[in-house]
């Protein structure tokens, strides 16, 4: 991070970064969206089948964090928030374990909605390791349904949606494409004062939210062209933000950093605080909409929410598989950053 003018505004503003780090357990949160279950199993390799040519793997491990939009809510949770969810989870083992998880986060599971006809998604990576050497993925498999939630269901959702509305700080709706978010659900999340989205496609389906957070593909996916430059950066910001009538235009890019767009402000670079320690990706973005959606309910500015964002994110991939941070955490992230700019 060689920008001066960065470096001078981050020292300047460094008092009111802590201080709305030590706000964020007041934040108030409802989280509408995909739920999953992300399962790791590991083992051993001992040899290879006689029945076909695979691995045979000795068990050691099976480990369940939660997945899809069940991470942005269980981020929010161990940055201190108080959160609801709602969302589909099947009859099933899966959709039990991810109850059991958010319950004993404090999370307020009443909108969970249990979808008979389709399972919990989940998504199963088996990996193993011969003896003295490191864990690789050899497959995943995942369990899902793409058939669309029934109507009665999805009215059930707007109707909880519509009851807790009034009573939260902010609303993310955290789509992964497996069909919570009808049209009905997203237009009840709509009536929030403050709704924050990620969504991996289709943004304007939420013409109107406050925020939108795509990371690059995803931005060059909803304007038609590719990003390749900053003229096409900023043209593309603007292309979302009237595409969208939304308020902000978070862009995540990355080893780049963030690109932050607003109405009637020059696009804002907040760069990436990270860039060796990078083991795993998956998960980020979802921390990234947490840290930053409590910034916001805290009262700080778009960008020292963007950049409070960028530290959780800087945080979770240092680590492999789906994963949180906390306050204390990244309180001394900021610390660490400060002394070394």
């Amino acid at each position: 991070m060689h920008d001066p003018s960065f470096r001078e505004q981050l020292y300047r503003s460094a008092d009111r970064l802590f201080g709305w780090l030590d706000r964020f357990g007041d934040g108030q949160v409802l989280v509408v969206g995909d739920l999953a279950l992300d399962e790791f199993l590991t083992g051993e390799v001992e040899r290879l089948s006689r029945e076909a040519p695979v691995l045979i793997l000795r068990h050691e491990e099976t480990r369940q964090v939660p997945g899809g939009a069940a991470n942005a809510v269980y981020n929010l949770a161990k940055l201190g928030a108080k959160v609801k969810v709602t969302g589909l989870v099947g009859d099933d083992d899966s959709g039990r374990s991810l109850r059991r998880i958010f319950t004993e986060a404090g999370i307020d599971t009443t909108g969970m909605i249990i979808d008979g006809d389709r399972p919990t998604v989940t998504k199963t990576r088996i990996s193993g390791h011969a003896r003295q050497s490191v864990t690789q993925q050899i497959v995943r498999v995942d369990r899902k349904s793409d058939a669309p939630p029934r109507s009665s269901l999805q009215q059930e959702l707007a109707a909880y949606i519509g009851d807790t509305a009034a009573s939260v700080g902010a609303i993310v709706c955290s789509d992964y494409g497996d069909g919570v978010l009808s049209a009905k659900v997203i237009e009840a999340a709509l009536t929030g004062d403050r709704v924050i989205v990620d969504a991996q496609k289709d943004l304007d389906r939420y013409r109107g939210a406050t925020l939108f957070t795509p990371n690059l593909p995803e931005a060059e996916a909803a304007v038609g062209y590719s990003i390749g430059d900053e003229a096409t950066l900023r043209q593309a910001g603007r292309d979302l933000l009237a595409k969208t009538a939304a308020e902000l235009m978070l862009i995540t890019r990355g080893e780049e950093g963030m690109s932050l767009f607003g109405r009637s402000s020059e696009a804002i670079a907040v760069p990436a605080f990270n860039r060796t320690d990078v083991f795993d990706v998956t998960g980020a973005g979802d921390t990234v909409v947490a840290a930053l959606t409590l910034a916001l309910t805290a009262g700080a500015t778009p960008w020292e929410a963007a950049v409070l964002g960028n530290l959780a994110a800087s945080i979770v991939v240092r680590q492999f598989g789906t994963s949180t941070t906390s306050v204390e955490e990244m309180k001394q992230a900021l610390a660490n950053l400060l002394e070394t700019l």
